[in-house]
C-alpha cells in the first residue's frame, strides 16, 4: 500500500501546476456558455481553439493570420535571443565586479538606480530616433528592460558570498580565474538564477512594445494588428503563444544552467 501511495501522492504533485490553468479554463468556459460576457469582448475557448490552429498550422490563403506562426515566432525568438544575450554580456560581468569591488560599487550604483526608475516606455520614442523601427530598436529595449535585473542580482548574490572562502581557495593554490568559477559563481548562483529568469521573463514583455512599433512581423506585430482590425480572438491567441513560449524558454534557461554549473543543477 505505501508504494502505490507514494505515486498517487506524486502523481497529484505533477497535476498541482495546472491546477490553475484548469481552473480558469473551466470558469472561461462557464462564462461563455452562461452569455455573462459578450463575444465581442471575449470569444469563448473553443473559437479561440480554432483561431489558434489556424495561425499554426493553416494555410495563408484560408485567412489574414493563418499560417503566420512560424514566421512570427521566428522573429520575435530572434529579437528576445539578441536583446538578452546582450544584457548577459553586459550586466552579469557587471554585477559580478560590483559585487565583489568597492570601487565599481560606488562607480555604478547610482547611475544604475536613477536609470532603473526610468519606465520603459519613456525610451521608445529615443529608440525609435537611432534606430529606426525594426530589430535595432526592439533588441536595445529588451536588453535594456533584462540588465537590471541581471546586474542587481548578480551584484547581491557576489556580495554575500564569503570573502574567507576565496582567501582559502587562494591558500590552497586557486588562481583568481578559477576561483571566480569554482567558487564565486556557484556561491552566487541562486541569486544569479533568479536574475536570468527574471530578465528573461521582463525580455519578453519589452519585446511586445518594441513590436507595437509597427514591425511587419513577430507576436508583439500581430497583436497590434489584431487591435487594430477589432480580432479580439487573434489577441488573446498572440497572449497565450507568448506565454507558452515564455514558459518553455525559461524551463529551456534553467535547464541550460543545470547542464553548465553543478552548483545549479543542485538547487531545487
Amino acid at each position: 500500500m505505501k508504494p502505490m501511495d507514494e505515486r498517487n501522492r506524486k502523481g497529484a504533485w505533477a497535476l498541482l501546476p495546472w491546477a490553475i490553468p484548469c481552473t480558469f479554463l473551466f470558469s472561461w468556459c462557464m462564462v461563455s456558455a452562461a452569455g455573462l460576457v459578450p463575444r465581442y469582448l471575449l470569444p469563448d475557448p473553443l473559437h479561440i481553439a480554432g483561431t489558434g490552429y489556424s495561425y499554426i498550422f493553416g494555410t495563408p490563403e484560408a485567412g489574414p493570420y493563418a499560417g503566420r506562426f512560424l514566421n512570427d515566432a521566428g522573429a520575435s525568438l530572434l529579437r528576445v535571443g539578441c536583446g538578452f544575450a546582450l544584457a548577459v554580456a553586459i550586466g552579469l560581468p557587471l554585477g559580478i565586479l560590483s559585487g565583489r569591488l568597492w570601487v565599481f560599487q560606488r562607480l555604478m550604483g547610482t547611475t544604475v538606480n536613477a536609470l532603473r526608475a526610468v519606465p520603459g516606455i519613456t525610451w521608445l520614442p529615443l529608440a525609435l530616433v537611432w534606430f529606426g523601427i525594426g530589430m535595432k530598436t526592439t533588441v536595445f529595449l529588451v536588453a535594456l528592460a533584462a540588465f537590471f535585473p541581471i546586474f542587481l542580482n548578480a551584484a547581491a548574490g557576489a556580495r554575500q558570498v564569503n570573502p574567507l572562502l576565496l582567501q582559502a581557495g587562494a591558500m590552497m593554490g586557486v588562481r583568481r580565474l578559477r576561483g571566480t568559477f569554482a567558487i564565486l559563481l556557484p556561491g552566487a548562483m541562486p541569486n544569479l538564477m533568479t536574475g536570468l529568469r527574471l530578465g528573461l521573463g521582463i525580455s519578453w514583455a519589452y519585446l511586445v512594445l518594441g513590436e507595437l512599433t509597427g514591425v511587419p512581423n513577430g507576436l508583439g506585430a500581430v497583436i497590434m494588428d489584431a487591435r487594430m482590425l477589432g480580432r479580439i480572438d487573434m489577441i488573446v491567441v498572440g497572449i497565450i503563444v507568448i506565454a507558452i513560449i515564455g514558459r518553455v524558454s525559461d524551463q529551456l534557461l534553467q535547464s541550460g544552467m543545470k547542464f553548465c554549473f553543478k552548483s545549479a543543477g543542485r538547487m531545487a
